[in-house]
C-alpha cells in the first residue's frame, strides 16, 4: 500500500498518472464542526497503480494534485462527485476536467436511483466492501490498516465500475446523456453560493413582504458569518431562529432574549447587536422597496390528475429503457408539464424530451393513452 506524505512523491505520482486515460479519485474528510470540509485523505488509482495521499502530512503541498485535476487529457472518475468536487474547487480554485460521475452514469444505465458505491461495485464485479470504517475520524493519526484498506477500496473497484459503465453507455449510445449531466457538476455556479441567495435553502414560512426581506437578510448574514468563522450554519444561527426573528422583529436585546429559538445569553453576544441592527434596517425600508413574497403559481384545474398520469408514464418509460426515473424527471417537473406544455424544465429538453417529454405532452393532450393488458401497462396510440 503506497502512502504519499511528501510533495516530491506526490508530484512524481501525479506526473505519471497524467499519462493515463483515466484516474479514479475519492476523498475522506470531516465536516461536522466546520463550514468548509476538512480534507484528510485523497485516494487515486489508474490501471496498474493506486495510492493514498496523506493530506495532513507536515509540509505537503497539494498543487501537483490540483494540476492533475485540471489536466484535460485524463478523465477524472468519481462516485457521487459533488462533495469531492466542492473540496477541490474550494482548496485549489479549479474543477476537475473532464469529469465522470459513476453514480449518474449508473442511473442512466438502469442501476436505480442514486445507487451507493459498494452496491454498484458488488453488482459490477462481485466486490464486497467493508463499510465499517466509513464514519471514523479520518483526521486522527496514525490511521489503522483497516481504515487505509477501506479508503483505497473506494478507488480500486471504481476502475472496474468505470470500464463497465462506459461500455454500457457506448452500447446504448447514451454517452451524450451523461455529458449533459456533467455540465451541472462542472459549473462553478454549483459551488459558489452567494450569501444573497442563502435564503433559498430555507422553507418559506413568512407571508409578509417585510418579514420576507428580513428573512433574506438574516440568511445572508448567517452565510457570511459561517464562512468567516468556518462554522456550520446551525452553530451561527439555527433555521428556526431565522424564522422567529423574521416574524417577531425584535428591536432590542431584551426582545431577543424572549425568543425561544435562541440559546440563553445570546442577547449579550456581539451577534445580537448585528441582528438587531438588521431588524432596524428592514423596519426603515419604504413599503415600495420591499420584495414580493414568492408564491407558487396556481395550478389549473385537473393538473393533479394529469400529474398522476405522468407519474405512471415516467415509471413505464424508466422500466422500458432501463433508466432511473430520478434522472429523467422530478415530481416538480411533472407538475409543471401538467400545467404548461411549454414549461422550461429539463424533461422537455434534449435526450429527456426524446425519451419521455414528447410522450408526456401527447399523453396529457389526449394523443396517447395508457392501457393495461396481460398485467402490464402500455402506451396506446389514440385515433384522431
Amino acid at each position: 500500500m503506497k502512502i504519499i506524505t511528501s510533495t516530491k512523491a506526490l508530484a512524481e505520482v501525479c506526473e505519471a498518472y497524467a499519462k493515463s486515460d483515466f484516474v479514479t479519485v475519492d476523498t475522506e474528510f470531516l465536516r461536522e464542526s466546520t463550514f468548509w470540509p476538512i480534507l484528510c485523505l485523497i485516494q487515486m488509482a489508474v490501471e496498474d497503480d493506486e495510492v493514498i495521499v496523506d493530506v495532513m502530512a507536515p509540509g505537503l503541498d497539494l498543487q501537483p494534485f490540483f494540476d492533475l485535476m485540471a489536466d484535460e487529457s485524463t478523465v477524472k472518475v468519481f462516485h457521487a462527485a459533488r462533495q469531492d468536487v466542492e473540496i477541490v474547487h474550494h482548496l485549489g480554485g479549479i474543477i476537475p476536467q473532464p469529469l465522470f460521475d459513476t453514480q449518474i452514469a449508473a442511473m442512466v444505465c438502469g442501476f436505480g436511483d442514486s445507487i451507493a458505491y459498494d452496491q454498484l461495485a458488488n453488482r459490477v464485479n462481485g466486490a464486497r466492501i467493508d463499510k465499517s470504517s466509513r464514519f471514523t475520524d479520518w483526521s486522527n493519526r496514525p490511521l489503522s490498516q483497516k481504515q487505509l484498506k477501506y479508503a483505497l477500496a473506494d478507488v480500486t473497484h471504481l476502475r472496474d465500475v468505470y470500464r463497465h459503465l462506459t461500455g454500457l453507455l457506448e452500447e446504448k449510445k447514451r454517452e451524450h446523456w451523461v455529458s449533459e449531466e456533467m455540465k451541472v457538476l462542472t459549473s462553478t455556479e454549483t459551488y459558489d453560493v452567494s450569501p444573497a441567495d442563502a435564503w433559498k435553502r430555507l422553507k418559506l414560512r413568512v407571508r409578509k413582504s417585510r418579514d420576507f426581506e428580513l428573512m433574506k437578510r438574516l440568511a445572508a448574514w448567517r452565510e457570511e458569518r459561517a464562512q468567516e468563522r468556518d462554522q456550520p450554519r446551525r452553530r451561527v444561527l439555527k433555521d428556526d431562529a431565522i424564522y422567529e426573528i423574521a416574524q417577531q422583529h425584535p428591536k432590542d436585546a431584551k426582545a431577543l432574549a424572549r425568543l425561544r429559538s435562541l440559546p440563553n445569553g445570546f442577547e449579550r453576544s456581539r451577534f445580537a447587536g448585528e441582528l438587531v441592527n438588521i431588524v432596524h434596517e428592514v423596519a426603515r425600508l419604504d413599503p415600495d422597496d420591499l420584495p414580493k413574497v414568492p408564491r407558487p403559481p396556481q395550478a389549473p384545474e385537473g393538473t393533479g390528475a394529469a400529474t398522476e398520469m405522468l407519474k405512471v408514464l415516467l415509471k413505464l418509460v424508466g422500466e422500458q429503457h432501463g433508466v432511473a426515473t430520478k434522472v429523467i424527471a422530478t415530481v416538480d417537473e411533472l407538475e409543471k408539464i401538467a400545467a404548461n406544455d411549454d414549461a422550461d424544465v429539463p424533461a422537455l429538453h434534449g435526450w429527456r424530451r426524446e425519451l419521455f417529454g414528447q410522450a408526456a405532452l401527447q399523453l396529457k393532450n389526449g394523443e396517447l393513452g395508457l392501457g393495461f393488458k396481460d398485467r402490464k401497462i402500455s402506451l396506446v396510440e389514440l385515433a384522431e
